[in-house]
């Protein structure tokens, strides 16, 4: 069976900002029959749980992030830049431990969502050849 990374949220990890899940009962179908490989990309590059929200500025993405153009700050204008990126390399590095060739990961998040705005783990991902879908 192959190894499939997915968020921990969506398989009601208490992960989030808010420190609460955001279970999607469509997860373990979607990784169809892969082993399940849960992963909270804040979590591994050192942010605490709960946590203040955070977003990508304006105009930037998960790719530009990586770059070093782009930034990702808390509602509170911390700049938390640094631990997105820790955690991004994190989740391409347990990709790499576990022989993980697709992701699939909370929408919407600074972190690890896919469409409108590419989280930085979405992009550190996509940059390595995995696989990366959204859900919920």
């Amino acid at each position: 069976m192959s190894a499939v990374l997915i968020s921990a949220c969506l398989l009601g990890v208490c992960c989030r900002y808010d420190g609460k899940s955001k279970p999607c009962s469509r997860a373990a179908e979607a990784a169809g029959g892969g082993v399940l490989i849960p992963i909270c990309p804040e979590q591994l590059g050192g942010l605490p749980t709960p946590r203040t929200a955070a977003y990508i500025t304006e105009g930037d993405d998960g790719f530009s992030v990586l770059a070093g153009s782009g930034r990702v700050k808390t509602l509170d204008g911390d700049d938390v830049t640094e631990h997105f990126k820790a955690g991004a390399r994190q989740a391409v590095k347990i990709a790499e431990i576990t022989g993980a060739k697709r992701a699939i990961l909370k929408s919407k998040s600074p972190s690890c969502g896919v469409s409108g705005c590419t989280g930085v783990a979405a992009a550190a991902l996509i940059l390595e050849g995995i696989d990366v879908e959204e859900l919920g």
